[in-house]
């Protein structure tokens, strides 16, 4: 890769984490072909981004990021990094902890996650429990039902009550 294509490779890289504010750093490592194409199709299907990239093209990209924040994931970048985009908070955290558990791989990073860092694999449990928006608005949703429905129930109660006497 010369010069000009590694540029043009920061300059995406940076793009793309200028447009996510959901970014998981994994490894992969050691993972047969076989086993990375079957993680592959798991993120595809949950409409996850995932890449193997360049540690050192990806340094760069984080130092040129809008979120200076970001930053904070360059100690992470040590052996094969895969970044991973996705819309859904938990999505990819997920998915690591479903696809190992019949072995250690692919192991967490880091992440950054709705401007938090989260560094190491043992970040796992705390990012696959996070709650996505949708879920969120749901619990919210069911939240303020829980009051009127029981209002409704004691008032259906009370028209009842006066109908049969």
């Amino acid at each position: 890769m010369n010069k000009a294509e590694k540029t043009k490779q920061i300059e995406h890289l940076t793009e793309q984490l200028n447009a996510n504010d959901k970014i998981y750093l994994a490894d992969c490592s050691t993972l047969t072909v076989e086993k990375v194409n079957a993680f592959r199709r798991m993120c595809f299907q949950k409409n996850i981004t995932v890449t193997v990239v360049k540690n050192t093209l990806l340094k760069k990209a984080l130092e040129r990021a809008n979120d200076s924040k970001l930053t904070e994931l360059i100690p992470a970048l040590k052996g094969e990094t895969a970044l991973m985009f996705t819309d859904t908070s938990n999505a990819p955290a997920k998915i690591i902890k479903d696809f190992r558990k019949n072995g250690n791989k692919p192991a967490l990073k880091g992440a950054y996650v709705e401007q938090m860092i989260f560094i190491g694999d043992q970040q796992l449990e705390a990012l696959a429990s996070l709650k996505s928006k949708n879920e969120l608005i749901a619990d919210v949703i069911a939240l303020l039902q829980s009051p009127i429905k029981r209002v409704i129930g004691g008032l259906e109660h009370k028209f009842k009550n006066q109908d049969a006497a």
